[in-house]
């Protein structure tokens, strides 16, 4: 895999695109649930980022080392205690909360590790969910929730304002809400005006609340 194929994943992901438009030159940046390694590949071509991915699947550790990530092996319901304390400035987390046994947990490390934490979250309250709750009785089945509900890795499904809900629990500050539709970014106007029923999925950038003499 080349810079190419990075740049044309990245493309195709509304979410990823809005991620790397927050990291900033030359950070470091730890990416949960790297997969692929495409996105790193992308963010260190087009950002000079000191990157690391982890995974737990040896498939994508495997992709990673093709794409020349840097990546290591690891378990996201388990702590991360291998990793120091604020070692990285962003830690991401992209479409992925919903499938840990305890999200709060996993949020709780990534401001550990890092300074801030980038969150992609799918939104279960979208408008076309509803609806299919409301006029089939049924789960909802779609291109960002493909699965049906006996087969789903998704076991924690909140809408935007669930996480919003979560962030004041922990005592995280929200930095940064970018609502995504499903189509590119230039029609996204609707999803930011009535996010928490039109986003498809939304990225927000979350840090620890400081006191005020450490501001």
């Amino acid at each position: 895999m080349n810079a190419n194929d990075a740049v044309k994943y990245v493309q195709e992901r509304p979410d990823l695109m809005a991620i790397a438009d927050l990291i900033p030159e030359g950070a470091r940046v730890l990416d949960l649930g790297c997969g692929n390694g495409l996105f790193l590949k992308y963010l260190v071509e087009t950002k000079h980022i000191r990157a690391l991915g982890i995974d737990i699947s040896q498939e994508a550790i495997i992709q990673c080392i093709d794409t020349g990530v840097p990546v290591i092996h690891g378990d996201l319901n388990e702590k991360l205690d291998f990793i120091k304390d604020q070692s990285f400035d962003y830690v991401i987390l992209s479409c992925t909360l919903q499938e840990m046994v305890y999200p709060h947990r996993l949020l709780q490390e990534m401001l550990r590790i890092g300074r801030n934490a980038i969150v992609g979250v799918i939104n279960f309250g979208h408008i076309r969910n509803r609806f299919q709750i409301l006029f089939y009785g049924k789960m909802p089945v779609s291109k960002r929730l493909p699965h049906q509900w006996h087969s789903t890795p998704n076991i924690h499904l909140g809408t935007l304002k669930d996480f919003k809900h979560l962030c004041r629990e922990l005592d995280f500050k929200i930095l940064k809400t970018i609502p995504l539709s499903a189509q590119n970014r230039k029609e996204h106007r609707l999803s930011r005006l009535w996010p928490n029923m039109l986003a498809v999925n939304c990225v927000f950038m979350i840090a620890k609340r400081r006191k005020s003499f450490e501001e």
